[in-house]
């Protein structure tokens, strides 16, 4: 099983600025914009609120709550009235698919989504963020690989219950693929029991990329069990040793800034994979 630690949501490129973690640690990724799309912020729904509102708070107007907005992954249930037989869903394209093709991720294989996340508080009458709260990375949801449908050749019979996923409205872009979720978590082997798909509801320490008082945040404190040893394949686009440097209880890194995925051989890596499904366990 390989791990992918997937960017996705609002940061200082797309959106401008951070997700939100409100005063009770609920945890909320923002879907970056995009006017491309036939789903507005109005439209998407959280724990029975629209995210119209929310949006256009945060970014002091600049995104409007009418605006179409990218929600992918697509991980929730209730985040929009669906289609019969719709499922957890991730679609990629162009380079950052290229990129998965090439490290041969499929089915099987285990997403960890995460993003760049701010702390807010409730002031005069609107969400605003917390003035000497810093930004960090923070991992907010998985997905198993059950299927990958490729677009190439036009949307295929069978996923209609996908037509309001952005991908199908660039079904020219180059590369452009579904990642299709398994209904229930299958680790090594054996059906677990557990979502294949789902998010992370609340902050916490497990969850957290970005090391404790680090300056970058990028600059991560990963498990042990991630340090590229003799002969194991390292995580991808983070082959420069340099990046890495081995602590009693933690690995440090300095994450490259660009890139959206980076690929994990869990074979190769089996304490890493197995904090990453202790880390599911933990969160549902």
């Amino acid at each position: 099983m390989k791990l992918i630690l997937s960017r996705k949501g609002f940061d200082t490129a797309a959106g401008g600025v951070p997700s939100p973690i409100f005063p009770d640690g609920r945890l909320l990724s923002l879907p970056i914009p995009d006017a491309r799309s036939t789903v507005a912020y109005d439209d998407i729904v959280h724990e029975g609120a629209s995210l119209g509102p929310l949006v256009a708070e945060l970014t002091r107007g600049r995104i409007a709550s009418g605006q179409g907005a990218h929600l992918d992954p697509d991980l929730l249930a209730d985040s929009l009235p669906r289609r019969p037989g719709w499922r957890p869903v991730f679609g990629q394209m162009g380079q950052a698919q290229s990129h998965l093709r090439n490290q041969g991720v499929g089915p099987g294989d285990l997403f960890l989504f995460f993003g760049l996340f701010r702390r807010v508080e409730r002031r005069e009458g609107a969400w605003r963020w917390v003035r000497d709260a810093r930004p960090c990375h923070l991992l907010w949801g998985w997905m198993q690989v059950d299927e990958v449908v490729s677009l190439a050749d036009g949307w295929p019979p069978g996923l209609e219950w996908a037509r309001d996923h952005p991908h199908a409205h660039r079904l020219e872009a180059a590369g452009n693929t579904l990642y299709l979720a398994r209904p229930r978590l299958v680790l090594d082997g054996v059906a677990d029991g557990l979502p294949g798909a789902g998010v992370f509801t609340h902050d916490a320490p497990a969850r957290r990329l970005t090391a404790p008082e680090a300056e970058r945040v990028s600059d991560w404190a990963l498990p042990p069990g991630f340090y590229p040893g003799d002969g194991q394949p390292p995580l991808s686009y983070h082959a420069d040793p340099g990046r890495w440097r081995l602590h009693a209880d933690h690995v440090a890194l300095k994450a490259v800034a660009r890139g959206q995925e980076f690929v994990l051989d869990g074979s190769a890596y089996p304490e890493a994979r197995a904090w990453a499904e202790e880390l599911i366990r933990g969160g549902v």
